[in-house]
């Protein structure tokens, strides 16, 4: 019932404003992908091989040149394929494509079987694992021996599970994957068992649910897809484990990148009020022990975002007890800013964005073109219209754009980077074969094999700490 009523408050107010949306909508369609060019390498473009054909440059792919760059213009459609809005259809709007994405009901087929993970300050996160039909009428776990892919999805970071995610999740369960939702403390029904919350970019509680879903999932590969603000969270826990993440490839849909500018400056005011409004209901059921943790006042108080993630972060309880990891607002976002240890991201991560999102604001200011360009491990694929989240089309099937987009991304990176090692095999092969007819009497065993996961999860954790409801 809250989904209408927002629902229809948004279509009102979007109804009001439909004529000047589509003004901005359509003055901006064609401004389209003029990133700085400060590199000295230029960037893959993709909306060049359009331009050749005759046709809108929708899309384009902007990253550093590299064989990676390549193979996936090569075998991503979807990355060369423009977005087919018409002019007059309401998919222009960038306003009404972002509350499409996130409010609009949806008819589907997935249900949720939670685990309730344990951590090591005996607070709780939540795993929601995706499944279809009846399954979800019988409490059935995934078998450990299963090569599944497993896809870990992170929604925005006010715990909103979207129309967005609920798609996404059917997309991945008929591709093979097996999806899970990981929700924060206190988010979605999660129990907040400990008087703390998860900061924004603090990666410690997804560090242990991703090993434990190592754990669950040996013989899968792991792929993370984050949603909106949720991508802080990703790019932090990407960062902060470079190799070590068990994480085969990312995307994230729609990020936010200058993520303390944003709550600065916040969104467009109809989009701020909702996204302010909505952590103020979700907290207001946790309002009694938060009390002894901030100043519960100045958190129902708050204007901005600004103000409450500040009151809730970076000030003292009500008793004047410093609470830890408090500080300055600037102490905070050092401690938080997801580019903080962006050099170190070890895997292929794709950033799928649009260039009239109202959410994240102008392109020229809050896409760090710069880290596409210089850095081989990001891509940008940039469209022209899409809003926040949306990415809707006129002739959409049962995927959405951006969602084919991702999954053909993961199985190009799967496919090329199992194609490098079977060149790197083949050498070897090569190498010891000429070794040995050089070395007669050198074994040809001496060559070591590796193992396929060189960690030992057991010793990492001790999963007797989880439980299941």
């Amino acid at each position: 019932m809250l989904e209408w009523i927002g629902t229809f408050c948004f279509l009102i107010l979007m109804a009001i404003l439909w004529p000047v949306a589509k003004c901005f909508g359509a003055a901006s369609h064609y401004t389209l992908l003029l990133p700085r060019r400060d590199s000295k390498r230029p960037a893959e473009r993709c909306d060049s091989k359009l331009e050749e054909k005759g046709e809108s440059a929708a899309v384009a792919l902007i990253c550093k040149p590299s064989a990676l760059a390549n193979y996936l213009l090569k075998h991503c459609m979807t990355f060369c394929k423009s977005l087919s809005i018409p002019s007059w259809n309401w998919r222009v709007s960038s306003s009404l494509q972002t509350v499409f994405g996130a409010l609009w009901p949806v008819e589907c087929p997935v249900h949720f079987i939670r685990d309730h993970l344990q951590l090591s300050d005996d607070g709780l996160v939540a795993l929601d694992w995706a499944v279809v039909g009846a399954a979800h009428h019988k409490r059935r776990r995934t078998s450990s021996n299963s090569t599944s892919p497993v896809l870990l999805i992170i929604p925005n970071s006010f715990g909103r599970i979207t129309r967005n995610v609920l798609k996404l999740c059917e997309a991945a369960l008929s591709h093979g994957y097996l999806p899970v939702i990981f929700n924060r403390r206190s988010q979605n029904g999660t129990p907040l068992s400990t008087i703390r919350l998860q900061q924004f970019g603090d990666p410690t509680d997804l560090r242990e649910a991703v090993r434990y879903i190592r754990y669950r999932q040996p013989a899968g590969q792991i792929y993370a897809v984050s949603e909106s603000t949720g991508s802080g969270l990703l790019l932090s826990y990407l960062g902060e484990c470079g190799s070590s993440s068990y994480v085969t490839a990312a995307a994230c849909l729609s990020p936010i990148f200058r993520c303390q500018s944003w709550f600065e400056s916040g969104p467009s005011w109809p989009f701020h009020w909702a996204l302010l409004l909505y952590q103020k209901i979700c907290l207001s059921r946790y309002k009694t022990v938060l009390g002894e943790l901030v100043h519960i006042d100045s958190v129902f108080s708050s204007c901005s975002l600004k103000e409450m993630e500040e009151a809730l972060f970076c000030h003292f309880s009500s008793k004047g007890v410093p609470v830890e990891g408090t500080g300055s607002w600037e102490a905070y976002w050092e401690r938080n800013d997801p580019l903080r240890d962006i050099d170190e991201v070890a895997i292929p991560v794709l950033c799928v964005c649009s260039q009239d999102d109202p959410i994240r604001g102008d392109p020229r200011t809050t896409l760090p073109f710069e880290l596409f360009e210089n850095n081989p491990h990001f891509f940008l694929l940039l469209t022209a219209c899409g809003g926040h989240c949306g990415f809707s089309t006129s002739d959409e099937g049962p995927v959405v754009w951006s969602h084919q987009a991702l999954l053909e991304f993961f199985r190009a990176t799967t496919d090329f980077f199992a194609a490098e090692e079977r060149a790197k095999l083949a050498a070897r092969r090569r190498g010891l074969s000429g070794a040995g007819k050089t070395f007669r009497h050198r074994s040809v065993s001496t060559c070591k094999r590796l193992p396929v996961c060189s960690h030992n999860i057991h010793a990492i954790y001790n999963w007797q700490r989880s439980y299941t409801r």
